[in-house]
């Protein structure tokens, strides 16, 4: 755990609620310096590719085998597909995967009915009052899981992670235009955007050629052709000006200022500690979150000079530079 960036959070005694829906793998990598402050809640009905041991890593952690709806159902329909990744509560879309090398990833094996939940009963079960950072990755349902909050909420999130679809994998899915748009509306800002693609080619021309031509594998096809954009991670930070209009108190201030730290958005950081000072006043937290920053910046300036100048510094003077630096 960052000593320093976790300060805050321990002398206002704060436990920021995580909540990872879809939480097949390890849980996010941003996440581990404020874990062991943190309250951890994960979703995962698809067991083939369980999440790894948050409960030794977090303040408090819970993972529930429940799927997660926007209504009120107590079960629901679970398409398992070859992928673990690739399952969802929406039916993928045949027709328009067939153009994709990896639609055989999405190839339906099974039918499940699961126990289901949706956030406002699963919040309440678990007696927690707010999200302050969702993780979303339901492979087409991102968009309305979040929208089905609570309006109260909703309006609390601090920061949220999506993989919203840039084509129809999934028949009816919530698309990245649609999401960008609702979410920029609702008072946030898009932090950061990681576009993943797929070979677009029919995998019947493959399977063709395979029969045909020696050295034409699907690895050396994906590993020489270009990738056709097929869905995204984006990640949303509440916007400043939508704390103000809110009224909140300190602890979205300063959570929020972790968060754009962990994100290395130095700038936000230092916009809000700016705008929690000139709303809470000046106190030992404000010169926290002002120091901080200034901080990180000069750590930077001074890494980015080391590494253009290593090849001209001694080495025994590098092991030194290193151990000031980390």
């Amino acid at each position: 755990m960052n000593s320093t960036l976790c300060q805050p959070l321990v002398m206002l005694d704060i436990h920021p609620v995580l909540l990872d829906i879809g939480a097949a793998g390890a849980y996010p990598k941003i996440w581990r310096p404020i874990a062991a402050q943190s309250r951890y809640v994960g979703f995962d009905p698809d067991h083939r590719e369980p999440s790894k041991g948050p409960q030794e890593a977090f303040y408090q952690s819970t993972v529930l085998d429940d799927a997660v709806t926007e209504d009120q159902a107590p079960e629901t329909l679970f398409y398992l597909t070859r992928s673990p990744y690739c399952s969802s509560r929406l039916k993928p879309d045949s027709k328009s995967l067939q153009s994709f090398l990896f639609s055989d990833l999405f190839v339906v094996e099974r039918e499940a009915r699961v126990p289901a939940t949706n956030l406002n009963e699963a919040l309440r079960r678990l007696n927690l009052p707010a999200i302050d950072w969702i993780k979303l990755d339901t492979q087409g349902t991102d968009l309305r899981l979040f929208q089905s909050l609570r309006t109260e909420i909703r309006d609390r999130v601090l920061a949220l992670d999506l993989e919203p679809g840039l084509i129809d994998a999934y028949q009816g899915e919530d698309l990245f235009v649609e999401a960008h748009k609702e979410l920029t509306g609702s008072g946030f800002w898009l932090s950061g955007i990681e576009i993943h693609g797929a070979v677009r080619m029919r995998r019947s021309t493959l399977e063709y050629l395979a029969a045909r031509l020696q050295n034409q594998s699907e690895a050396v096809i994906s590993e020489t052709t270009r990738k056709s954009p097929a869905w995204c991670e984006a990640r949303y930070f509440r916007k400043i000006e939508s704390l103000e209009q809110t009224g909140v108190g300190q602890r979205d201030y300063v959570l929020l200022w972790v968060f754009a730290l962990l994100d290395r958005h130095f700038g936000v950081a230092l916009d809000l500690a700016v705008a929690y000072e000139k709303r809470f006043g000046s106190d030992q937290v404000s010169r926290i979150l002002l120091n901080e920053p200034l901080r990180q910046i000069q750590l930077g300036k001074t890494r980015r000079w080391f590494r253009r100048s290593k090849s001209l510094v001694p080495g025994y003077l590098k092991r030194t530079m290193r151990r000031l630096i980390q």
